[in-house]
């Protein structure tokens, strides 16, 4: 038997074996994403390029997720796990039905996904922030680690499926500008805000791949930098898997970064700095790099042989008997038990931001209701970007029917378009308004606004400008609260909506970003109280002025650790319909290690989740921190009266600071801690607090 066809030889011999059998031109054909067939070998064409961002998307029918930013608000890594595991259950059966159907597997049809992006969403305005786990590397380490373990597996020897981690790195918009800017983030922001993430994926759970930005670093282009891609990633995090270019970066290189001269140059640059795998069809240039001495096919073979490293971990060189995952069953593609966990990821990802008056949950005296607004009825608002497809979509209006009492009047309009001016004002938000007991508002926005460079079909390029709500939807809810009658305000968004101006004038306000295919399920359940809301902000929510320019990379007046204006609502922000308290702070120090202790209480009428939060933040500095940072949170759920005591231990790790040379530093001063149900902030009650 050929060594690359056996399973028993160890993996780098395979490997190796096989890239001898190549020529150069074979060899060359699998640098890019559409890796061409080797018949007389016996290999398939493989088309690298896969994306599962809350499930497998557009590629049929599969269970829809919630959106990313959504699973972060969850704040419950196990949960994401569990989701990114049947997320990994669908894409391995629906790979192995189309190698029954065609022998080979398609666009979106592979096994190496590019998912998660876990960039830091410093900027409400760009559009593709929704794709994050949102603003703090510590939360957006976590949330995605558990991610790709979902997704990976636990076999000792075959992948479930590849994961990725993209975008490295400094990679947050202006959408208009990522193929040609150059951020230049100070030493402390780099490793303070925008590796520690990546590093989380490589250095502990082990990603497979990390994809590459389109823009510069430093003058480098990411997928192409010798400081990020050799220094960084290969050396310090000692990352063996491989990376990938963002689809069209390395044109980028010649076309726009004008760092290289041609086709030529950029693609021997690209793979003499450590890109292995080209989304861009450029990649082909390199048989005339090597003839004009731009790169060596040992250098070619070095980089092609992590690509092949991958897919012989996920077993495509295997018999399929010995593959664990391939026996995986077509039924489970949108099973009952999938429809179920995302259920359960759209209820925990529901954010309750107001509750006048406790009028939420609605109960048996809530006898009529109109629902209304652009989001009841749309099918957008449920999906976000990187969606797949369902056939059993519950929409937000069909949610609230289902789980209704029978006997509840529900009347239904549109109302008020999603992005347009207000042409005719529908007499509900005058009399005929009040006459429910209720009036249900569905608005915010949709994929159609906000999204990548290209996708949001309604914003050009695919960012804000305003991070507010449309300004006919607060004029319509201006109206609706001049005639009176109770509001409950629910909001879809993929990021942070600057609602100041409308929040005094509803009762209640429910934020479940893009949920997936059951989110109409899940705010049924949140609004009648089927279930209790638990889910926290993973972004905060700023106003407008209180922002730098969008293009400017440095994390000063960013997010909750650097901003000092008092945000709209802040990061980690979550109401319930319960109450929690904690008490009884106690802090012992020995050295580098500070054990904290606290007793957490659930004081009110009913059984419910919270999520506890630790923040550190230096007191005695001689360089710029940031003011409050996140080191651990925990879900806990209790019964009514339940408490229990909370010890975490808070090790070199977590208290460590980076200095203005972007090293990892010993605190030299005083630390203070807070403990909460958010981060610190005026909106919030006061934490518990304590210096060491």
């Amino acid at each position: 038997m050929d060594t690359y066809l056996n399973p028993s030889a160890p993996l780098a011999e395979r490997v190796a074996d096989l890239i001898s059998r190549l020529t150069l031109d074979e060899k060359i054909d699998q640098m890019g994403y559409t890796a061409a067939a080797i018949p007389r070998l016996n290999i398939p064409a493989y088309n690298y390029w896969n994306e599962c961002l809350h499930g497998v998307a557009r590629n049929g029918r599969a269970t829809v997720f919630p959106q990313a930013i959504g699973m972060a608000a969850t704040w419950n890594p196990a949960l994401i796990q569990r989701v990114a595991c049947a997320i990994s259950d669908e894409a391995r059966a629906k790979y192995h039905e189309a190698l029954r159907n065609k022998g080979f597997s398609d666009w979106y049809q592979g096994l190496t996904f590019w998912s998660p992006n876990i960039n830091i969403f410093r900027d409400p305005r760009w559009g593709r922030g929704q794709e994050t786990w949102g603003e703090d590397p510590h939360l957006t380490g976590e949330m995605g680690a558990a991610f790709v373990r979902g997704l990976q597996g636990d076999d000792p020897r075959y992948l479930k499926v590849s994961a990725c981690a993209k975008h490295f790195a400094v990679h947050s918009g202006p959408e208009s500008s990522r193929h040609t800017y150059d951020a230049i983030p100070s030493a402390h922001d780099l490793h303070e805000t925008y590796l520690p993430a990546f590093r989380k994926l490589v250095v502990e759970a082990g990603v497979e791949s990390v994809m590459g930005a389109y823009n510069r670093v430093y003058g480098e282009p990411c997928c192409a930098s010798q400081l990020l891609l050799t220094d960084i990633l290969r050396t310090d995090w000692g990352f063996e898997g491989h990376v990938v270019s963002d689809c069209g970066a390395i044109t980028d290189f010649h076309a726009n970064h004008k760092v290289t001269a041609d086709e030529a140059e950029s693609a021997a640059l690209a793979v003499r700095r450590g890109c292995d795998l080209a989304c861009d069809g450029v990649i082909g240039n390199l048989r005339e790099a090597v003839q004009r001495g731009l790169i060596t096919e040992a250098e070619i073979d070095a980089s092609l042989a992590r690509t092949l490293r991958t897919r012989f971990k996920l077993g495509m060189f295997d018999p399929q008997e010995q593959v664990p995952y391939a026996s995986i069953p077509l039924t489970v593609v949108g099973s009952e038990a999938h429809r179920a966990l995302a259920r359960e990821a759209a209820v925990q990802s529901i954010v309750l931001l107001k509750n006048q008056g406790n009028l939420l949950p609605l109960g048996a005296q809530t006898r009529s209701m109109a629902v209304v607004g652009p989001n009841a009825a749309s099918l957008d608002p449920l999906l976000g970007n990187y969606a797949g497809q369902n056939e059993r979509m519950v929409t937000l209006l069909e949610g609230i029917i289902a789980a209704a009492p029978p006997d509840t009047r529900i009347d239904y309009r549109a109302a008020v378009p999603l992005a347009q001016p207000i042409r005719n004002i529908s007499g509900w938000t005058g009399g005929e308004g009040v006459s429910f007991d209720v009036t249900v508002l569905c608005a915010g926005l949709s994929p159609l606004l906000e999204g990548e460079e290209g996708d949001a079909i309604l914003a050009p390029g695919g960012d804000r400008e305003e991070i507010g709500l449309p300004a006919h939807q607060v004029d319509y809810i201006k109206r609706m609260h001049a005639f009176g009658g109770k509001v409950v305000l629910v909001l879809n968004a993929g990021s942070a909506l600057d609602i100041s101006e409308v929040e005094p004038l509803v009762d209640a306000i429910l934020y479940l970003w893009y949920p997936g295919q059951e989110g109409g399920s899940a705010l049924g359940d949140v609004l009648f109280g089927k279930a209790v809301p638990s889910g926290k902000l993973p972004v905060s929510f700023p106003r407008l002025a209180d922002l730098p320019a969008f293009d400017d990379y440095d994390m000063s007046r960013r997010t909750y650790r650097y901003a000092e204006a008092e945000p709209v609502f802040p990061f980690g922000y979550g109401l319930s319909y319960t109450h929690f308290t904690y008490r009884d702070l106690e802090l012992t120090q020995t050295g580098l290690q500070v054990r904290a202790a606290f007793t957490l209480a659930n004081t009110g009428t009913l059984r419910a989740a919270e999520v506890a939060q630790v923040y550190l933040g230096a007191l005695d500095c001689p360089f710029p921190t940031p003011r409050w940072r996140l080191v651990h949170f925990e879900r806990r759920e209790l019964a009514p009266g339940e408490s229990c005591r909370v010890e975490v231990v808070l090790g070199p790790e977590q208290l460590a600071l980076v200095d203005d040379l972007g090293q990892r530093v010993a605190p030299p001063g005083r630390m203070r801690i807070a403990i909460g149900g958010s981060s610190p902030s005026a909106r919030t009650p006061a934490p518990l607090v304590g210096t060491f």
